[in-house]
C-alpha cells in the first residue's frame, strides 16, 4: 500500500486540513435541498467534502419532515409507482445529482474519492443472491461511476462482497464492529479483485470503504462497565474499569486500521496494486458522541490516519469546523490500545458477544427505519403532498405582515439558516452562542444511541417502583412537568411528580403523595450547584435513609447532571443508581430533548423512540438547507422577533387542554432567551381568553391547537381575534406525541427571535443576580440565626407593604390599602403588563385567587397580565422581568411560613429560603427600576388573599 505524502498548507478549516494528514471527510446526510440549495456544493468547496452516505432513516426523515419531494411525488410518472419504487426514484435521483456534484473530486482523486453511497435493502442482509441482484440493479439505474453500495458486514454479505467487486461495482460495507468480521471483508475484497484481475477486468477504478461503527462500541461496552462499578468496592478494580470508559471503540479501531496497513501492504496486495488497485479504506461511521465526558468530536480526532475515511454527522460536522484538533492520531500508542483491548476481556465483557449484539440491532434498526421509509413514502403518495409534521399558519397585521417578509428575504439574502446551523456568532451578539448550540443535533444522537433509554424504561418497570419523584428548577424541571401533565400515568409504569418549590406546605403535600418505600427520586441539575435541587436531595435523601437504610438509600437515587459537576460527585458518593449526563453546549431551556427531558419521560413509560423520532421530523424541517420562507422554525422566530421589535412584544399562548402546561415550558424558553438589556418578548400564559376589545396592541396570540381533542370555546375566540385584526399564529398537533416537534420548532423560533431582536438567546445574565441576593441572605441567616430585620412602610389589618424607597415615593403616601393599591395599578399604561409573583403555596384555591385578581386588572386596565409561583418564575421569567423592556408592573405576594421544614444539616429551614428568595428577587426588581410592591399577607394566606382581592376590586372600580 503506498501511504498518501502529506503536506503543509496555510489552511485553517481543520476539515479541510484533514487531507494533509491522508484522511478524506464524508458527510453522513443527504436530501433535495442539500443539493438544490448550493449547500453540497459550498461543503466541497469550503469544507473539502469528498463523499456523502445516506441511509433510510436520514430520506425518511426528510420526506415526512420537508416538502422537498413534493414536485416527485406530484408527477404523473409517480401516480402508479408502489412505496418502494417512488422512493427508489426519489433516493436515485438525489443520489445522481450528489454524484455529480462530486464527479470532479472523483476525477481529480482518480477514483479514490467523490463517491455517493446508497443501501441494499436491509430486508436482503441474509440473503447472498438477493443483495447481489440489487446492488446489480441499483448500480445500473444510478449510473454513475461514482455510486457506491452499501451492504452489510453479515456472513450472508461477505460473499456478496466478494461478488460485486468482481463485477467492478464500488461496495460501501456497513455495520462493522468487530475486528474478525472486518478481516473477512476485507479478504473478500481483495479475492473480488483478484478474480476481476485474473479474467482481465480494469480494477483501477474499483472502490471499497469498510464501515466501522465507532461510537456505538462504546455505548455498548460502557454501560456493561458502569454496571461493574455499581457492585465493586475494590478500589484497583474499580480504577481498572473506569480507565476503560470512552476508551474501547477508539482501541478497536487503532488496532483494526493496524491490521489495515498489514493486510495491504503483502506481496499479494503488491501485486494487485501494480495493476492499479485501491486499497479498501477503512471507514469510521458513527461518530457522534454520546457520553459529554469527552470532546463532541473526539471520534474525529482521535481516528486521523492515512488512508481513512470518516462520514460524520452534521452537527459534528459544524463541531469539527469550528474547534477540531488535528493530530496524526491514529497510529499513536497502539500498545496502550491492545492493552485497553485485553482489559475489556479481563473485566469479564466479551468483545464478541457485545460486536454480535450490536450488528443484530444495527440490522434491526436498519429494516425498522427502512419500513418507515416506506410506510412515510406510501403516505406522502396517498395523501395531500404536505410535510406530515405539525401545520403552521399565521393571519397578520398587513404592516407585520410585511415587516416578517422583509425580515424572511433578509435571512434568505444573507444565508442565516445556514449560518445558525453552522454556529456562526456573529447573528446574535458575537460573543459565545457558538458555544451553546449543542441542542441542534441533540435528536439524532438520542436515537442514535438510545439503549440507556429503553434499558432504563425496563429496568424501572421491571423493579415496580410506584411513583417517580424529580426534584428541580426551571430547565431541569419544566419539560418534565409538562410531559406529566400531558401523558399521564402509563400502565405498569411508575407515576411521575414534580418538586420545584421551596414552599414547605408544597413539600409536605408532594411527599403526601408518594409512598418513600418505592418511590425513585430524580434529582436533575445541570450546574450541579443550583440551590433548590441540593437542599431536595439532602432532605429525600435523608427520608429515605430513615425508611430503608443508608445502604440501600443511594439505589432509590438518579442524577441528571453535566459532567465534573459538584451532583456527580454528591451521586457518586451517595452511591446513586445512575449517572445521566447532560451536555454542556446546551444550556438548560433548550435541554428538553437531551436527558434533562427524555429520562423522565423513558421512566414514566413514554415511547422515547417513537416521541424523539417524531421530533426529527420537525428537525429536518427546520434543516439548514430550508428556505427561510418555508422553514417552520424560521418563519415562527421571524414572526415574534418582528413583532416585539414592532411593539408587539406579549407573546400570549393559548394551548388545547391535553397540552395547556406546555405554555410554563414556553414561558421560560421565550422569556429567558429573549428578555434582557432592555429588549424581549414577555410570554403571556393561563391568560383567559377575552373579547377581542380587551386586548391592547401589544400582543401576538399563539394558538397550539391538538387536532383530535379541540376546545370549541378555543376555536370560537381566536376566530374573533383574528377578525379583529389581531396577529394569530396557529399551530396544529396531530397528538400529544407531537410535542416534541413544538420543543425543537421553538427552540429554532426563539433563537432566531433573539437574532432579529438583537440579544444574546442563550445566556441568562440577570437569573444569577437574584441567586446571589439569595444566598447573601441565606448566608446571614447560617451566621446569625435570622435574615436581616424589615420594616413595612404601610400595615391594614394584618397585611403589610414592603417597597425600596423609588418606589414608596411613587405610590404618594396612600392612607388606605386600597388607595395604595390604586395608586401602584394606575402606573400600568398601554404597552404594559402587569405581573402577579406569589411566593405562597402553589395549590388550586391560590391559583383560583391569583388568577381572579389578574383577569380584573387585565379588563380594568386592558394590559397583559402574567401570574408566577415563587420561587419557580425565578429559573423562568424571572430574566425578562429583571432583564426584559421596563414595561412590567409587580406585585409580589408573601406571607409568613404557618408550618416550617428543617433542610438536613443546616441552620436555615424551606420557609427560611423560600423568604430569602423572594426579598431576593424584590431587590433586583428594585435594583433594575422596576415598578414593584410587595404586600406581605401574614399566616392565615386565604384571609389575606380575600382582603387584597377586596382592596384590588375597589381600586380597580
Amino acid at each position: 500500500m503506498t501511504t498518501p505524502a502529506l503536506s503543509i498548507s496555510n489552511e485553517t478549516n481543520p476539515l479541510k486540513r484533514l487531507s494533509e494528514f491522508g484522511q478524506s471527510v464524508w458527510l453522513d446526510y443527504i436530501r433535495r435541498s442539500l443539493i438544490t440549495s448550493g449547500e453540497l456544493k459550498r461543503l466541497v468547496t469550503e469544507d473539502g467534502l469528498r463523499g456523502v452516505t445516506s441511509n433510510p432513516s436520514i430520506f425518511e426523515k426528510a420526506i415526512v419532515g420537508s416538502t422537498d419531494y413534493e414536485a416527485v411525488i406530484e408527477s404523473a410518472e409517480s401516480s402508479g409507482l408502489d412505496a418502494k419504487a417512488l422512493y427508489e426514484k426519489i433516493a436515485i435521483k438525489d443520489v445522481q445529482d450528489a454524484a455529480d456534484i462530486l464527479g470532479p473530486v472523483w476525477e481529480k482523486s482518480k477514483g479514490r474519492d467523490g463517491y455517493v453511497s446508497l443501501e441494499v435493502s436491509p430486508l436482503l442482509a441474509r440473503d447472498t443472491t438477493g443483495t447481489v441482484k440489487e446492488a446489480r440493479r441499483l448500480w445500473e439505474a444510478v449510473d454513475r461511476k461514482n455510486l457506491m453500495v452499501k451492504v452489510p458486514a453479515t456472513a450472508e454479505g461477505i460473499p456478496a462482497i466478494r461478488q460485486l467487486i468482481s463485477e467492478g461495482i464500488n461496495v460501501n460495507v456497513t455495520l462493522l464492529f468487530s475486528r474478525d468480521a472486518y478481516e473477512q471483508v476485507a479478504n473478500a475484497y481483495i479475492e473480488g479483485l483478484t478474480k476481476r484481475a485474473a479474467t482481465g477486468g480494469d480494477i483501477s477504478r474499483i472502490a471499497s470503504v469498510a464501515s466501522f461503527f465507532v461510537s456505538r462500541i462504546d455505548t455498548a461496552i460502557d454501560a456493561q462497565i458502569t454496571s461493574q462499578l455499581k457492585t465493586t468496592s475494590d478500589s484497583a478494580q474499580r480504577a481498572r474499569l473506569s480507565g476503560l470508559l470512552g476508551k474501547v471503540a477508539i482501541a478497536n479501531a487503532k488496532l483494526a486500521y493496524h491490521r489495515f496497513t498489514e493486510l495491504f501492504s503483502g506481496d499479494a496486495w503488491k501485486a494487485l496494486e501494480k495493476k492499479g488497485a485501491h486499497p479498501q479504506r477503512l471507514l469510521w461511521a458513527s461518530t457522534s458522541t454520546k457520553n459529554p465526558n469527552f470532546r463532541d468530536v473526539i471520534y474525529v480526532e482521535e481516528l486521523i490516519g492515512p488512508s481513512t475515511v470518516n462520514t460524520i454527522p452534521p452537527a459534528t460536522f459544524n463541531a469539527f469546523r469550528e474547534h477540531g484538533r488535528l493530530r496524526a492520531s491514529l497510529t499513536e500508542d497502539l500498545e496502550n490500545a491492545a492493552d485497553t483491548m485485553d482489559g475489556v476481556e479481563r473485566a469479564g465483557v466479551s468483545m464478541k458477544a457485545v460486536t454480535d449484539k450490536l450488528l443484530e440491532d444495527g440490522l434491526r434498526q436498519f429494516v425498522d427505519a427502512f419500513a418507515k421509509l416506506l410506510d412515510a413514502t406510501g403516505s406522502r403518495k396517498n395523501t395531500e403532498s404536505t410535510a406530515k409534521i405539525n401545520a403552521i399558519s399565521y393571519s397578520l397585521p398587513q404592516k407585520l405582515s410585511a415587516a416578517v417578509d422583509s425580515a424572511l428575504t433578509d435571512w434568505a439574502k444573507n444565508d442565516k439558516v445556514r449560518r445558525l446551523w453552522r454556529g456562526d456568532a456573529s447573528l446574535w451578539s458575537g460573543t459565545d452562542e457558538n458555544h451553546w448550540l449543542g441542542w441542534l443535533g441533540i435528536t439524532d444522537d438520542q436515537v442514535a444511541h438510545s439503549a440507556h433509554l429503553t434499558s432504563l424504561a425496563s429496568e424501572v418497570k421491571q423493579a415496580g417502583f410506584k411513583h417517580v419523584l424529580l426534584l428541580g428548577m426551571g430547565g431541569s424541571s419544566l419539560c418534565p412537568e409538562v410531559l406529566r401533565l400531558t401523558f399521564g400515568k402509563s400502565e405498569g409504569f411508575p407515576e411521575l411528580h414534580v418538586l420545584d418549590s421551596t414552599d414547605p406546605a408544597q413539600i409536605k403535600a408532594i411527599e403526601a403523595k408518594i409512598d418513600l418505600q418505592s418511590t425513585l427520586f430524580i434529582v436533575s441539575s445541570k450546574s450541579g450547584g443550583t440551590l433548590e435541587p441540593n437542599i431536595y436531595k439532602q432532605y429525600f435523601f435523608t427520608r429515605v435513609k430513615e425508611v430503608v437504610g443508608e445502604k440501600e438509600a443511594g439505589n432509590r437515587f438518579i442524577a441528571i447532571t453535566d459532567p465534573g459537576s459538584k451532583m456527580q460527585h454528591v451521586a457518586e458518593n451517595d452511591k446513586f443508581r445512575h449517572i445521566f449526563f447532560g451536555v454542556p453546549s446546551i444550556g438548560g431551556r433548550y435541554s428538553a430533548l437531551s436527558n434533562f427531558g427524555m429520562v423522565p419521560a423513558a421512566v414514566m413509560g413514554i415511547d422515547v423512540l417513537k416521541f424523539l423520532n417524531r421530533t426529527e421530523e420537525m428537525v429536518h424541517a427546520c434543516g439548514a438547507t430550508v428556505p427561510a420562507s418555508e422553514n417552520p422554525g424560521v418563519v415562527l422566530g421571524a414572526i415574534l422577533g418582528t413583532a416585539a421589535n414592532n411593539g408587539r412584544d406579549k407573546v400570549t399562548i393559548i394551548a388545547s387542554p391535553g397540552i395547556t402546561d406546555l405554555g410554563a415550558w414556553l414561558e421560560q424558553l421565550l422569556a429567558e432567551s429573549t428578555g434582557k438589556i432592555g429588549k424581549g418578548i414577555i410570554p403571556v400564559d393561563r391568560e383567559r381568553l377575552a373579547k377581542p376589545e380587551n386586548y391592547g396592541s401589544d400582543r401576538v396570540f399563539a394558538y397550539l391547537r391538538i387536532k383530535s381533542a379541540p376546545d370549541s370555546e378555543q376555536d370560537a375566540a381566536v376566530a374573533s381575534l383574528e377578525k379583529a385584526g389581531q396577529p394569530v399564529v396557529r399551530i396544529e398537533l396531530a397528538d400529544t406525541y407531537a410535542l416534541g416537534e413544538e420543543f425543537f420548532r421553538w427552540e429554532i423560533a426563539t433563537a432566531v427571535a433573539g437574532s432579529i431582536i438583537g440579544i444574546n438567546a442563550f445566556n441568562q445574565p440577570d437569573v444569577e443576580a437574584s441567586k446571589i441576593a439569595t444566598r447573601k441572605l441565606t448566608s446571614e441567616y447560617e451566621a446569625t440565626g435570622m435574615l436581616p430585620s424589615e420594616e413595612p412602610f404601610f400595615e391594614e389589618d394584618g397585611v403589610k407593604l414592603y417597597a425600596d424607597e423609588k418606589n414608596v415615593k411613587a405610590l404618594g403616601g396612600g392612607k388606605t390599602l386600597t388607595q395604595t393599591l390604586k395608586a401602584h395599578l394606575g402606573r400600568a399604561g398601554a404597552g404594559d403588563y402587569f405581573a402577579l409573583l406569589g411566593y405562597i403555596t402553589m395549590n388550586d384555591a391560590n391559583e383560583s385567587a391569583l388568577q381572579g385578581i389578574r383577569h380584573m386588572v387585565r379588563d380594568t386596565k386592558k394590559v397583559a397580565t402574567v401570574l408566577g409561583f415563587g420561587p419557580r418564575f425565578l429559573h423562568s421569567t424571572g430574566q425578562a422581568y429583571k432583564g426584559g423592556p421596563n414595561s412590567g408592573v409587580f406585585l409580589q405576594i408573601t406571607s409568613d411560613t404557618a408550618d416550617d421544614l428543617q433542610v438536613p444539616d443546616q441552620k436555615y429551614t424551606f420557609g427560611v429560603v423560600k423568604a430569602a428568595q423572594a426579598r431576593g428577587d424584590f431587590a433586583v426588581l428594585a435594583e433594575r427600576g422596576r415598578r414593584a410592591l410587595r404586600v406581605h399577607l401574614g399566616k392565615d394566606v386565604k384571609v389575606g388573599l380575600a382582603k387584597l382581592q377586596s382592596a384590588i376590586t375597589q381600586a380597580l372600580a
